[in-house]
């Protein structure tokens, strides 16, 4: 299941036909797609809390207007736009910073894929180069890195110190540039980023 952390379903059901040899037609999957959607919705909705830490680093952001902020996500935008708005953090990511590779593109794609992060440079008027990327999996990590993004590797999300080093080797062989377990070591992680 590692293997499609950081996916969309579509990409899933896609990756899963072909590591087990069967096909769907186009409209059993587009049907499997908006089954799955409309019950994670409801369960963020219901469920959803922000990262432990998180939202500190965001008013502290937000107030210094040194940085823009922007989300880009593997998932469908309405479930990505509902769990922003369920933890309060709508306030600090426009609707028009919120970016998803299975909606926001023409052609719909998933992570590792690096189009979304490409298209979110475009659209918020910033090179790649210029930006940083926090991500949690080897499919995002492998997406920020091939669009030429330097990438701050999070795994404070993984529960045990084992789960964590494992996925931090992970995350760096994917090409993050530095690693974080906990939200209070993001502005030493910028600062890293920054110097290099």
């Amino acid at each position: 299941m590692t293997t499609f952390v950081g996916q969309n379903f579509r990409g899933v059901v896609t990756g899963l036909q072909q590591k087990h040899g069967f096909k769907l037609s186009d409209s059993e999957v587009d049907e499997y797609v908006s089954r799955e959607l409309g019950k994670v919705i409801e369960t963020l909705e219901a469920k959803a809390e922000p990262c432990v830490g998180v939202m500190p680093v965001l008013e502290q952001l937000d107030k210094s207007k040194k940085y823009g902020m922007a989300v880009v996500s593997s998932s469908a935008l309405s479930r990505v736009q509902a769990s922003v708005k369920k933890v309060g953090q709508d306030k600090f990511f426009p609707k028009d910073h919120i970016f998803s590779a299975a909606t926001s593109l023409p052609v719909p794609t998933t992570k590792p894929d690096p189009a979304i992060y490409l298209h979110a440079c475009k659209v918020i008027g910033k090179d790649p180069g210029e930006c940083v990327a926090v991500e949690d999996s080897r499919s995002g990590t492998l997406s920020a890195v091939r669009a030429g993004i330097p990438t701050v590797g999070y795994v404070g999300s993984y529960g045990g110190v084992i789960k964590q080093k494992e996925m931090a080797e992970v995350l760096k062989e994917a090409g993050a540039k530095v690693m974080m377990d906990d939200w209070s070591q993001f502005m030493d992680c910028m600062a890293q980023i920054e110097a290099a």
